[in-house]
């Protein structure tokens, strides 16, 4: 009997665990989704101090563009500011995703699509980007957009 009851609750401990391992990457997700989702918002409004929100403030991100790689937060930052000055280049934008990958607990790779509907012209691409989760908070740590 007492081995029966305790291989009941090792098997609910262990189902206990999944569960909650399954909530932690519902919960994840989501947040993941909320951050692209403000993004998308922010560029649509042309405003690209919140846009960038969503990318850890540090001189270690890395940006990889059809233009090569930029290093550090302010430098993405500058960079978008030159290559989309106005609303006609920032349009409207609308994100696609279509994988979220856990790498482990505290980051994410995500894979998807970006379409820009503007006045000076649409854009389309693809994007694949790492994530952590810093102080709470998911962040963009990586993003390689053509």
């Amino acid at each position: 009997m007492y081995f029966i009851l305790r291989l009941l609750y090792v098997t609910g401990f262990i189902l206990t665990l999944s569960c909650s391992k399954e909530l932690n990457t519902v919960k994840d997700e989501e947040a993941i989704r909320l951050v692209l989702e403000n993004q998308a918002k922010a560029w649509s409004q042309g405003n690209m101090a919140e846009y960038m929100e969503g990318y850890w403030k540090s001189d270690s991100l890395k940006f990889i563009g059809s233009k090569g790689f930029t290093y550090g937060w302010q430098q993405t930052l500058d960079n978008y500011l030159k290559s989309y000055p106005t609303t006609a280049h920032t349009g409207t934008l609308k994100f696609t995703l279509n994988t979220l990958t856990p790498l482990g607990e505290s980051h994410y790779h995500v894979i998807g699509n970006y379409h820009l509907t503007r006045e000076a012209g649409d854009i389309s691409g693809i994007f694949s980007l790492v994530m952590k989760k810093i102080n709470g908070e998911w962040k963009i740590i990586i993003d390689h957009s053509c």
